[in-house]
């Protein structure tokens, strides 16, 4: 059986602007970010205002609801007939014989559920109510629309459903919301620009719509295309934004460009020449990047670019297009970066955030998809008051990601971007969240992280947690694992600093974490690269600034210094920010060697961020999300002048342990692989550390490293050197480049070799 349906008699306002996407210009998208001047309200403000709105835009058009056979036209003379549909698979796919398109979308306590369309042949949106006797198989909603065109569709859904707060439900009738399943989404064309595409309205947002290309040919990978399969323990992770990679003019690749999956294509050679082997993406998932100014508040004047705001888990941000290209684009252009990035030999991490998304609490609700759709399942309630949202996630919503909806959801998702878009893992953030149930209460065995650890897709590809949510549950060392599951170990990076900038009490624990953190790791079949080591995130100071600030500068952020992290084990060697003063300089170039040269020796997976690599500063603001500015774009200008010094370190440094056997080992250290140079363990007074990596067979030479965190020299009394071999001098981090680093060894040392205050040495036997 079909049905048809007419066009609406009136055209609203979002018809007209889409009918002016493709007179956009696309040239460059411009730079300017504008500013909302709202006011602020209660929540009984925030219905009054929605139902005003809807009340609004409900007068512009009149439903239609199914008709028996009734042959109705379009504005264009043509029909538009449905049927049934089925349920699977969810979110819009191809009909029978490739014609006609099936949606289906998953709403478990809905009472009506309408589809509109939006078609590009007509300009006009259609609504189809969908008669649950027809077009409901379980809980999910379904229709088969015969005559749409595989392309060039916008869609959305309204949803109805009875009760209000205290039963969980947040209806919003009236409401446009994206499907969660939308595999891409249309928005404002350009980075952090507003334009009428997005229908932004003050309090309520902007529009986004899903869409689908089922017209374009199959992604070309190529027949000499291979994924670069790197073992885990070979792996040095390089964190960047997408954004602020390119986005700077000094990136060179043009306006168009700058900030896109196009601009890290054509970047490609630095991240061969810094040596790392893989990025690991701040999140690309489409998110708002103006979510900040839809309401007056002190962070109103930032754009979010780091991405931590999710409001699909299945489209590419379409913002990263270049050019504003749009959604579509947006999916190639992340292809063909994955496919050059692998061409060089470089494996693709995606930060993923299925913890929370960007429809905030219910304060202040920013009302897109999933809350409208179906807010019982998809979040987290008190189970004792089911008005209120839990929030594990510090951002006003928790992911329900053990109902079984969700968490097959959230499989579908990352199925689909190893499968479709090729990458090779992820970064899952505040994964602590999703160790919990329904009612957030901690789960030993979390469904969603086991049933990911046991997928015969994802299970091949690497898994990474950030083991901690902001509810309390600290995991480092404990999450649930299955053998499968590796982690940011938040311990490497606390304990490092410390001891690098001369704590005391700290030697043992460094000693730990150098050595692949054997007692948070070594536990059934996991590995010490199941560990990933990190002094510096994203998430706090650039390594500049951990050397050059003693607290947080953040009040660009608009919250009075009150935001970021207060616990840094930061030191300003001095002098707080930038100075002339050379002896504190000098010091401050030390102890980021010191600290790079700890991460490039320690066993387990190393990470290091953008920007590190020439010593970037952001002037002591460590919580650096919402500025897209100077402060947080890579600038290559500032690159180019030190090449030949701290770049040349850094890289050289990272490429010197790809080479080196004994860094990186697939397995931990027995009693035989390492001598410690030791007898002060129980001296909390002692800040200096040496040991011997032997060479049993691996190649390479046997390696010394010291680490001298005194304010004096110590005269090391270097062991034997292994027979017909002389220890040479790899790194002395108290040297002038470019003596501070000889990747093959110098000529040879003396037996005594003064280790400076503050200093480390790295020697080789050849």
């Amino acid at each position: 059986m079909s049905f048809s349906i007419k066009a609406q008699s009136q055209v609203p306002r979002v018809c007209k602007l889409l009918q002016q996407q493709a007179q956009i210009s696309t040239s460059r998208c411009s730079t300017l970010h504008a500013r909302s001047v709202l006011t602020s309200r209660s929540p009984s403000a925030v219905h009054a205002s929605r139902r005003k709105n809807l009340q609004t835009r409900a007068a512009q058009k009149e439903a239609v609801k199914p008709k028996p056979a009734a042959k109705q036209e379009k504005q264009d003379g043509t029909e538009l007939t449905w049927q049934p549909g089925t349920p699977e698979p969810l979110g819009p796919s191809l009909g029978p014989s490739q014609k006609g398109i099936n949606f289906a979308l998953y709403s478990e306590h809905a009472s009506a559920v309408a589809l509109e369309i939006y078609t590009e042949e007509d300009h006009s949106i259609h609504e189809i109510m969908l008669d649950p006797t027809q077009h409901k198989s379980g809980h999910v909603w379904h229709v088969l629309v015969d005559t749409l065109p595989p392309a060039g569709v916008l869609y959305a859904y309204k949803v109805q459903g009875q009760g209000g707060w205290e039963t969980g439900g947040r209806w919003y009738n009236e409401d446009m919301l994206l499907d969660p399943y939308a595999p891409l989404i249309s928005g404002r064309r350009c980075f952090g620009v507003r334009d009428d595409i997005e229908e932004f309205e003050e309090k309520q947002g902007s529009l986004f719509w899903g869409t689908f290309d089922f017209e374009s040919p199959a992604f070309k990978w190529g027949t000499d295309y291979q994924r670069p399969n790197l073992a885990w323990q070979d792996l040095i992770v390089y964190e960047m934004p997408v954004r602020s990679f390119t986005a700077d003019a000094s990136s060179g690749v043009g306006a168009g460009k700058q900030g896109t999956f196009q601009g890290i294509t054509e970047k490609i050679p630095h991240l061969v020449e810094l040596g790392i082997n893989a990025v690991e993406l701040l999140p690309v998932f489409e998110y708002d990047e103006l979510e900040f100014q839809r309401i007056p508040n002190p962070r109103d004047h930032m754009v979010n670019i780091w991405g931590y705001s999710h409001i699909n888990f299945f489209a590419p941000m379409s913002r990263y297009a270049a050019d504003g290209a749009g959604p579509a684009a947006a999916a190639k252009e992340f292809k063909e970066m994955v496919q050059q990035l692998h061409k060089a030999g470089i494996e693709v991490i995606l930060d993923v955030v299925y913890n929370h998304t960007a429809e905030g609490g219910d304060d202040d609700p920013y009302v897109l998809s999933f809350r409208g759709i179906d807010n019982e399942v998809y979040y987290m309630l008190d189970a004792q008051n089911k008005s209120h949202l839990l929030n594990y996630s510090g951002c006003g919503n928790t992911t329900n990601a053990n109902h079984p909806a969700v968490k097959q959801m959230i499989i579908d998702s990352c199925r689909r971007w190893v499968e479709e878009y090729h990458v090779d893992g992820f970064r899952f953030d505040l994964a602590s969240c999703l160790c919990r149930d329904s009612n957030g209460t901690p789960l030993a065995v979390p469904p969603i992280i086991r049933d990911i650890a046991k997928d015969p897709v994802l299970s091949k590809v690497k898994l990474i947690a950030e083991p901690w949510d902001c509810g309390g549950l600290y995991q480092v060392g404990g999450f649930p694992n299955w053998d499968v599951w590796g982690e940011w170990n938040g311990k490497y990076r606390d304990d490092v600093r410390r001891f690098i900038k001369g704590d005391a009490g700290v030697k043992s624990a460094f000693a730990t974490r150098i050595t692949g953190s054997a007692d948070l790791y070594h536990v059934n079949n996991r590995k010490p690269y199941q560990g990933i080591n990190f002094i510096i995130a994203h998430d706090g100071f650039t390594l500049y600034d951990l050397v050059a600030y003693n607290g947080k500068h953040n009040d660009a952020n608009g919250e009075q210094n009150r935001d970021g992290s207060n616990d840094n084990f930061s030191w300003n060697c001095g002098h707080e920010g930038e100075t002339s003063d050379a002896g504190v300089n000098a010091l401050r170039q030390r102890q980021m060697r010191n600290m790079m040269l700890a991460l490039m020796v320690s066993q387990g997976t190393p990470m290091v961020l953008m920007g590190d690599e020439y010593a970037q500063t952001r002037n002591g603001n460590n919580n650096w999300y919402g500025h897209d500015t100077k402060m947080t774009r890579f600038e290559w200008d500032q690159l180019e002048s030190v090449r030949d010094t701290y770049f040349r370190f850094y890289s050289e440094l990272i490429k010197f342990r790809k080479a080196h056997p004994l860094l990186g080992r697939p397995d931990f250290l027995r009693p035989d692989d390492i001598t410690w140079h030791e007898d002060n363990w129980d001296n909390s007074d002692s800040r200096y550390l040496a040991f011997t990596l032997h060479d049993l067979g691996q190649g390479g030479g046997d390696l010394y490293v010291a680490f001298n965190a005194h304010t004096f020299a110590i005269d090391a009394h270097l062991p034997r050197a292994p027979e017909r071999k002389t220890w040479r001098r790899v790194v002395d981090t108290n040297l002038q480049a470019p003596k501070d680093i000889t990747p093959g060894g110098n000529k040879g040392v003396d037996p005594v070799y003064s280790v400076q205050p503050f200093s480390s040495v790295l020697l080789v036997a050849k």
